[in-house]
């Protein structure tokens, strides 16, 4: 049976698990999802750098998956989005373009919580080749790294004080999490913030649902799937 692959292209598995925990409930599709490490990776990325030196990896991992119906990169800054959508005509979405997008249909002006200060760049040149700086309100880091997100103690104050001056200051009204390290604080955020709060894993995986099961993808045929 044909399965949509996750890649998480750090090589932790905590993270890996917080997003498969994650996307549990987008298993009742009836799509098979599979979630995988690339062990090549940092454990954590932080830096364009990290970012781009993950995607040679990454696609020999994707290209590996013999059984794949379609492909979610899972880090937000999307490393590798349109190299692998150059390797193969499966439906290939990438977590923070998803965000975003998601971001869009549920506020007018959206804010992100990034993992560092040096995370917000990388952020905006996305954001600025999406044409989308216009509806953001802000993005702000909490000053701590993504080994860190699984420390709730150290997290959890820091998301909350971060969410809500994105919305009193920035003018959000709609949270994206900046990272796939986050996931597990979502109801959370949402609960203490009144806004509501875009997983960008969550938001990826129900867009390659989506295409995968209306037969869609970036390709402008799927007759010769790699």
């Amino acid at each position: 049976m044909k399965h949509l692959i996750v890649i998480n292209p750090n090589s932790s598995q905590t993270v890996t698990d917080g997003i498969d925990a994650a996307v549990a409930p987008l298993r009742s599709f009836g799509i098979p999802i599979r979630c995988l490490t690339l062990s090549e990776g940092p454990k954590g990325i932080e830096s364009q750098r990290q970012a781009d030196l993950t995607i040679a990896p990454m696609l020999a991992l994707a290209e590996a998956q013999a059984d794949a119906a379609g492909y979610v990169i899972a880090c937000f800054g999307d490393p590798g989005l349109h190299a692998l959508r150059d390797q193969t005509r499966l439906p290939v979405v990438g977590i923070q373009e998803a965000a975003v997008m998601t971001a869009l249909t549920l506020g007018q002006r959206f804010g992100v919580i990034a993992i560092l200060p040096t995370s917000i760049p990388r952020h905006l040149r996305a954001f600025g080749a999406m044409g989308v700086l216009g509806r953001l309100a802000g993005d702000r880091a909490l000053g701590l790294g993504v080994a860190d997100l699984a420390e709730p103690d150290k997290t959890l104050d820091a998301m909350i004080a971060t969410g809500r001056r994105l919305r009193d200051k920035d003018g959000a009204d709609v949270l994206i999490m900046g990272c796939a390290g986050m996931a597990r604080y979502r109801a959370t955020l949402e609960e203490a913030t009144g806004l509501p709060v875009v997983e960008p894993t969550q938001s990826a995986v129900s867009m390659a649902l989506g295409q995968i099961r209306l037969n869609m993808s970036h390709a402008s045929t799927r007759s010769n799937h790699a």
